[in-house]
């Protein structure tokens, strides 16, 4: 991105109304690895990429356990999502201990985004560089929410976010009618074809690259990695992506090593390279 006079801090607007350093934190999102959510009546899904920093180290985790019946996954700084996600295992401990019984998911969401916001009005702060897919099930039922960098914050039926995903919310959209009445295991087959549209042409999914996350009715949020996500690989096994696979605005971010664009050289623990690095 052009940097300029105006995107030294948050505090200033450019002539035409922009703040750059929240565009900035936003563009950390989008070079992020993929991550895909969606719900049904009865069950919320996630599924995501994993990336590895380099050949020598093990795929980062894009999944993270939060409450029995929440979790996240994540698109953007890493280290900045370890920080959310402390806050939101605090926030549910405390309504465990002051009210003996698991928070809402819309109100935890709503309890991100106000802390989202705080940085991106002081200064001397910058925005917090991730995205969150938000999977939870409580009174209300299953629930997606996705969280900005912007401190925005969407309630959706489906959602994808990060790297090459506007060919998973392509998918997401031509089938959206369907996913209400889904079987669990079609529901996850559904999350993994977005997600594996997500990918350039010579990379499939394994067990190695991809995650799953589901929490339902009677279901508390577990997370599927390596050997234990192979059954729901099997199901999709030898079907072709989908042929009309949007164009991302920079694919080239999870093209290189056929996973991921290397993360910033003096971070290798992020995600994604970030846009103040550039």
């Amino acid at each position: 991105m052009f940097r300029n006079q105006y995107d030294n801090d948050v505090t200033v607007w450019s002539p035409q109304g922009r703040i750059h350093q929240i565009e900035y934190a936003m563009e950390a999102v989008k070079q992020g690895s993929a991550t895909v959510a969606l719900k049904s009546k009865t069950h919320a899904i996630i599924v995501a990429l994993k990336r590895a920093p380099s050949e020598l180290s093990r795929h980062q985790k894009k999944i993270i356990h939060i409450d029995d019946h929440v979790g996240i996954a994540i698109a953007g700084l890493t280290a900045d999502a370890r920080f959310l996600s402390k806050f939101l295992r605090t926030e549910c401990i405390n309504s465990r201990y002051a009210y003996d019984t698991a928070i809402p998911i819309g109100r935890l969401v709503g309890m991100v985004g106000s802390k989202s916001q705080v940085p991106t009005q002081r200064y001397g702060r910058r925005p917090f560089g991730v995205g969150l897919l938000v999977a939870g099930y409580d009174s209300l039922g299953p629930h997606i929410y996705q969280t900005c960098p912007s401190a925005n914050y969407f309630d959706c039926k489906a959602m994808a976010i990060g790297a090459r995903s506007q060919s998973a919310r392509t998918y997401l959209e031509k089938t959206l009618s369907e996913f209400p009445d889904c079987e669990l295991d079609v529901l996850v087959k559904h999350g993994l074809r977005a997600l594996r549209d997500c990918l350039p042409n010579e990379v499939e999914l394994t067990t190695k690259n991809c995650s799953l996350g589901i929490v339902g009715k009677d279901t508390s949020f577990t997370i599927y990695d390596d050997g234990d996500v192979e059954k729901y690989l099997k199901m999709i096994e030898g079907e072709e992506k989908s042929t009309a696979a949007a164009k991302e605005d920079e694919p080239a971010a999870m093209e290189q090593d056929g996973e991921a664009a290397a993360p910033a050289a003096d971070a290798p623990a992020e995600d994604g390279p970030a846009p103040m690095d550039q």
